[in-house]
């Protein structure tokens, strides 16, 4: 179909690819680790001190999922600092598919471990003002997946928008280029930091919400 653009789907899966390579370069557990499974162990115990810190021990077999996420919008974060390539998560698409995936998961979960009962998150702390929160709380879960997705979506568009711009401006004008090592190394730091600081960001409130549906009520 013309006008229809498949670029975010390839590097998208170009990013699942190098998420996935990585991860094999670990090999098996050893005792002696090696470079690669000391990295992903240290990333792991990471995602382990946050999911218990939410869930507690219980939420450990959340792991994996929440792991997978952190990879996939790292890396996807990261291929948009390749020139001549857009970050997956820079289209709303592919940001929205992950929201959808936590969003489905974490109610899914609710309804799994509490059965009906999982509604009561929506009624509020009293009976009484059920009629009030029960909107409230349903417009506010239906609202995540589009939060989800417009923040990543917003910063990394954002931000290559104004890399781009930036080094435009480096390359157009001579004084600026005299200094412009010092100035593309302080943007790319800081366009580095927005890799990190988004995909975590997107980890954590994954996180949140899937503790808050799989939470008891006397919690």
């Amino acid at each position: 179909m013309e006008g229809l653009s498949l670029s975010h789907v390839y590097t998208g899966l170009l990013a699942m690819a190098i998420s996935v390579v990585l991860v094999l370069l670990a090999g098996k557990p050893s005792i002696r680790p090696t470079k690669f499974q000391a990295l992903w162990e240290g990333y792991i115990r990471f995602v382990r001190g946050m999911v218990i810190e939410n869930m507690g021990h219980e939420g450990l077999r959340y792991v994996p999922l929440i792991s997978a996420i952190g990879l996939f919008v790292f890396f996807s974060n990261l291929l948009g600092m390749v020139p001549g390539l857009e970050a997956p998560t820079a289209n709303v698409n592919t940001n929205l598919a992950i929201a959808l995936i936590v969003f489905l998961f974490y109610n899914i979960e609710g309804f799994r471990l509490h059965g009906v009962g999982y509604l009561k998150h929506f009624m509020g702390p009293s009976p009484y003002l059920a009629p009030v929160f029960f909107p409230i709380e349903v417009v506010s879960h239906l609202a995540r997946p589009i939060t989800l997705t417009l923040r990543l979506f917003a910063n990394m568009k954002g931000g290559a928008m104004i890399l781009a711009v930036l080094v435009s401006l480096v390359v157009q004008n001579y004084l600026i280029m005299a200094v412009s090592p010092v100035l593309l190394l302080f943007i790319i730091a800081i366009k580095f930091l927005a890799v990190f600081i988004q995909a975590y960001i997107f980890m954590i409130l994954s996180t949140i919400y899937l503790a808050g549906a799989v939470a008891h009520e006397e919690h």
